[in-house]
């Protein structure tokens, strides 16, 4: 007789096993079927049906507005997964969790694609009415959101997508430009000329946030500026100071010189040159000593024989001296640069790399312009609006330091001919470093002094709103401290040192896509004259009005400005202000018309959770603090979440050029949309994160194991009524044991959601299913679900917990796996209304844990291992076919010994005997080294096989039904 079929004389007993059943698919197919449930979701009305839900205390994710131009990138996916496990969590923890999808939609790269549309057609976009233009740009932004929408929702993100929020809404500019002139009212707005970075290319300023860096080829010239001034072992020879730059074309700009009061500096004398050196025998250069030797390693002076140290130039030396502009007196130069240059102490200048002296153009650089502030040295306006310098400048006008088209111009080359031509060039070289460049036109941006609106963040504000500070700086510096919890905390400190040392904020970009600074300045007045600014609050609330009824295209409109002064003040008296306010102002003011105006914003108008990549240290949280700072007193958030960057697989960055990219499309139309949130769920979010095809197919396996579990319970559960549930008292240890690892796990699952750790979560449920349930206790128990008889205690009682465990399981997993988990539910709850989103968390009672019991089954387990790990190896030598085929003798500890006989070992071991024995064990027993206490000896099992259950039994063929054991016999009836 076959061990595997019944004989000819045994009735056939497979019918009257109960299988698991269910018509739950093991092979997914979530390309296909995902956009069935997200319409399923939109025509039940999941998120409003949540919003009904009354006496809930809200959590508001604000998002942060993604940019109304292009398909998601995998960055956006990973952003917007976490703000969906974010809400999805909180709401099944007790909250209202509300999420409102918002835009952000001004600004350059939409505009910069206005102007592509128009060069490709041979036009001039100045051509162009101002206010046809905008309309050209929100029709752009309107297409693209559109497009991100339903990308973002393929994704699984639950939230408010038929009422999102919008910069461009006509509600949005309005308060957007209320925000503004409460800047202007406070009297924190100022017009000042100091150095911003510039971008040629698209001939605005740009903030920060709009700036990357990447390595970038450029000129490098040591310069000498001869003294002309100073103690007369300075003067008797020619002695020249050595400066160090990587932006020659800022020569002609320069006003000082700055030196390190703590930098020792002495002063060379030329002894010697070979023929390729510019110096001259007897002339003299003053170097800071640490960086002599590099120095003069440049100009081809490096060697006893060629320079001699003469003596020490101290601070007050050097502060004496008076030096001559590199050009001064230069052929064609109009006497431009025929003025004295200040030597300077700075704190700034080091003896790191360079000279030890700074080359100083106030007009181009922070440190240069705040050290002519404090000197009083004058700016110049060399440099235009598209990277030229002024047409009239002698020698260079008109000449470009960056292109039109991006690529470096002739100035810097000009700059150092006409510098060797003056015999000023000490040296010159390449250098290859980190340099700034534009995020939208790649193109490399400089600093440029040009005429700015400011929001000085460290003047004094009478506005009443003192509790954490009275200027912007000290307002938001407490609120980093005091007020918000950092995910991961790293974040604090960074957001701190940039808010720490950062100068005031540059709101006017020279655009046309965006908020107007709704402003009028006096005519004939100047800056710093307290009436140059109108400051008039029923002028505001006309424009205010005028913007809500007519979008903010309004204040282009001829006859605008007497429109809304006429009656107030005399219209010809001001001048309208036609600059636009940065992007970073518009995001920045979102908490205004989403938090405070909106009825599923927030009752305080602040925020419990903003969520973006680490970059927005310096973006989003970063305007949207100064802001609310100027506008509120304090941060919009109390919680700032950050996540890293995307990578390949290797670590390296995305780039199509490199072929590396993975889009969200991609991934959702081979594995769906849920192992791309799965990859999120898995990723430590809190540092850059890498995805690839291999990567991907990995967590396609954890979630078929994950799928496999959940397909066995819904089989396991076919049928299960509440008639059959037993209390847990009333149950058998091994259920009680699992019981008490859902205690446990209910406590880690709501802390790591609380917490946002979604890898913590998802890793201990993953652990679980695998490892506590498919490897233990579905093991363990399929003997007793497909066999015992349907109204035994021990089958009600795994049937009761199975029945906990899904209603656990699938919503514990929902916030991630929200397709799937809304699949196993309606497999075995279906109904028109019916949705696992739509749950709680269940109450999972704390009188379940059981420490003394889980002590008590973790020696159950280990012991269990040996025995497992010693059948392995009769299975592997094909003594035995089956675990159920033994009947091991085990050798324990007196006291494993009374802990393994108050339970049915062999039961556990699913072994269909076994022998405890007391004592040491015999030679050639098994046993594991991290389990001394276990041996076990390999037996067969004696008797007959079962032909229902295949236990191998003495008894079996002694009953009523034939080839049978008592148990089986009994369960036929």
């Amino acid at each position: 007789m076959s061990s595997d079929s019944p004989s000819d004389t045994v009735p056939d007993y497979r019918d009257t096993v109960f299988l698991p059943e269910t018509a739950f698919p093991m092979r997914a197919g979530l390309p296909q079927r995902e956009p069935d449930w997200l319409a399923r979701w939109e025509r039940i009305g999941v998120y409003d049906r949540l919003r009904a839900q009354k006496g809930r205390v809200p959590f508001v994710l604000h998002d942060g507005p993604p940019y109304a131009n292009g398909h998601l990138h995998i960055g956006h996916a990973l952003n917007k997964v976490l703000k969906d496990m974010v809400v999805r969590s909180q709401q099944m923890m007790g909250r209202d969790a509300r999420y409102v999808p918002g835009w952000d939609c001004h600004g350059l790269p939409i505009e910069w694609k206005i102007e592509e549309q128009y060069r490709a057609k041979g036009l001039n976009k100045d051509d162009v009415d101002i206010v046809d233009f905008r309309q050209e740009c929100r029709r752009f932004a309107e297409g693209w959101i559109d497009v991100q929408r339903e990308e973002f929702k393929r994704l699984g993100v639950t939230g408010a997508w038929d009422r999102p929020y919008l910069t461009m809404d006509y509600h949005a500019e309005a308060v957007i430009a209320g925000e503004f002139m409460k800047f202007v009212m406070n009297g924190s707005l100022y017009q000042g000329s100091k150095p911003v970075m510039w971008s040629p290319v698209e001939k605005t300023a740009l903030a920060e946030a709009e700036v990357e860096y990447h390595d970038h080829t450029s000129h490098q010239v040591w310069v000498r500026f001869r003294v002309i001034a100073a103690d007369a072992v300075f003067t008797k020879t020619p002695t020249d100071v050595v400066i160090w730059t990587t932006t020659p074309w800022t020569i002609p700009q320069n006003r000082a010189v700055a030196f390190g009061p703590e930098i020792s500096y002495g002063l060379y004398e030329v002894i010697g040159r070979p023929e390729e050196s510019s110096a001259t025998i007897g002339h003299r250069v003053v170097l800071a000593d640490k960086l002599a030797e590099a120095v003069l390693a440049q100009g081809k002076l490096l060697g006893p024989d060629m320079v001699r140290r003469l003596c020490d130039v101290s601070s007050a030396d050097l502060q004496a001296m008076v030096l001559a502009h590199p050009f001064r007196g230069v052929e064609g130069g109009a006497g431009e640069w025929d003025y004295d240059v200040p030597m300077l102490p700075g704190d700034h200048v080091t003896d790191d790399a360079g000279t030890g002296f700074v080359h100083t153009a106030p007009s181009h650089g922070d440190d240069d312009y705040i050290l002519g502030q404090k000197f009083g040295l004058p700016m110049t306006y060399n440099v235009e609006a598209d990277g030229s310098y002024r047409p009239d400048l002698p020698l260079f006008g008109g000449q470009h330091i960056i292109l039109p088209d991006g690529k470096e111009g002739p100035a810097n080359v000009s700059v150092i001919k006409q510098l060797a031509y003056s015999g000023a060039l000490f040296a010159k070289a390449k250098l290859k470093h980190s340099y700034p460049h534009s995020w939208r036109s790649k193109a490399p941006v400089i600093y440029r002094n040009t005429p700015q609106w400011f929001v000085a963040i460290d003047k004094p504000l009478d506005d009443g709103m003192t509790t954490y500070g009275d200027t912007i700086r000290t307002r938001a510096l407490n609120s980093i401290n005091q007020l918000v919890t950092w995910t991961p905390a790293t974040g604090r400190n960074r957001l701190h040192s940039m808010i720490e040392a950062r100068p005031d904020w540059v709101l006017s970009r020279q655009r046309a896509w965006g908020v107007p600074l709704t402003a009028f300045i006096k005519k004939g007045a100047k800056p710093t004259d307290p009436d140059f600014l109108l400051r008039n609050s029923e002028v505001n609330a006309r424009i205010i009005a005028a913007f809500e009824a007519e979008s903010a295209d309004v204040w282009f409109v001829q006859g605008f400005k007497e429109r809304v002064l006429d009656g107030i003040v005399n219209p010809s008296d001001y001048v309208k202000v036609d600059d636009v306010l940065d992007v970073w102002f518009d995001s920045g003011s979102t908490h205004a018309f989403v938090l405070r105006d909106r009825e599923d914003g927030s009752a305080d108008g602040i925020a419990d959770l903003y969520l973006e990549g680490t970059d927005q240290h310096r973006g989003w949280f970063h305007s949207s603090m100064l802001q609310a700072c100027g506008t509120k007193g304090r941060a919009p958030y109390r919680g700032v979440l950050t996540h890293g960057f995307t990578l390949d697989e290797k670590g390296m960055k995305m780039s199509k050029s490199l072929g590396n990219t993975t889009s969200p499309q991609e991934v959702i139309g081979e594995y769906g949309a849920d192992i791309l949130r799965l990859w999120v769920a898995q990723s430590d979010y809190t540092v850059d994160l890498r995805i690839g095809k291999e990567i991907l197919k990995g967590v396609a396996d954890s979630y078929r194991r994950l799928r496999n579990t959940m397909r066995y319970m819904l089989g396991a559960l076919k049928g299960f009524t509440e008639a059959e549930r037993v209390e847990p008292a009333d149950m058998p240890e091994l259920e009680r044991w699992v019981l008490h690892r859902l205690a446990e796990l209910d406590g880690e699952v709501r802390e790591g959601y609380a917490k946002y750790d979604f890898q913590g979560v998802f890793q201990k449920l993953f652990t679980f299913c695998t490892t506590d349930l498919s490897a233990i206790y579905f093991d363990i128990r399929k003997d007793t679900l497909y066999c015992d008889a349907p109204t035994s205690l021990r089958r009600r009682a795994c049937r009761t917990v199975l029945d906990i465990l899904f209603h656990r399981l699938t919503t514990w997993l929902a916030p991630v796996l929200v397709f799937t988990m809304e699949e196993v539910w309606l497999e075995r709850f279906p109904g028109d209304d019916s949705s696992v989103h739509l749950l709680d968390f269940p109450e999972t009672p704390k009188a379940w844990l059981d420490t003394a019991l889980a002590r008590k089954w973790d020696a159950l387990r280990d012991a269990r291992r040996v025995v497992t790990g010693a059948l392995e190896l009769q299975r592997t030598a094909k003594v035995i076919g089956s675990s159920l085929e033994a009947a091991p003798e085990v050798f324990v500890t007196p006291t494993l010994a009374a802990v393994l006989g108050s339970v049915d070992f062999a039961e556990l071991c699913i072994t269909s005997g076994l022998n405890l024995r007391e004592g040491q064990a015999p030679e050639g027993a098994f046993a594991l080294a991290d389990v001394p206490d276990v041996a076990v000896l390999f037996h067969p099992a004696h008797g007959a096989k079962c032909e229902r259950c295949w236990r191998v039994l003495p008894d079996v063929g002694t009953h009523k039904h034939p080839g049978t054991c008592q148990r089986c016999s009994d369960a036929l009836g």
